[in-house]
């Protein structure tokens, strides 16, 4: 039974995970637009925009490529490990799970991220980051 927790709970780690990398890459578009808009300095922070546009880069190409992201493949692995249901887990896996994952044709997900990493490429030049410091 305590490795059943172990597995659970490192699948809801995971779940979270997720969801923060999804939080940042949503959040921190939306971050860059209203710092151009209020003059905030740190989202031109170089280190800040490269990982931005990293991040949705490498969720526009596993899309493209028809690759499910290796976070939901960790977690769905751990789950079923312990015979749990898929996703029918704890009130964490329960929430993040309704915010998560959804059902849509694969063409409507590979179109989203793709035009939402243009917003973020176009951001990169609309709010020119500041040049990487050689210090």
């Amino acid at each position: 039974m305590e490795s059943t927790s172990v597995f659970l709970l490192a699948a809801d780690a995971l779940l979270l995970t997720h969801a923060l990398f999804v939080a940042f890459v949503i959040f921190g578009l939306l971050l860059v637009f209203a710092g151009k808009l209020l003059a905030w300095r740190w989202v031109r922070n170089p280190w800040f925009r490269l990982a931005h546009l990293l991040a949705i880069g490498v969720v526009a190409v596993q899309s493209w490529l028809g690759i499910i992201c290796p976070l939901t493949t960790w977690e769905m692995a751990l789950r079923e490990k312990v015979g749990d249901a898929v996703y029918g887990g704890t009130f964490i896996s329960h929430w993040l799970d309704k915010l998560l994952y959804y059902s849509a044709p694969a063409w409507v997900f590979v179109l989203c991220y793709t035009v939402f990493g243009l917003l973020v490429l176009a951001a990169w030049f609309w709010v020119r980051p500041n040049p990487f410091s050689r210090k």
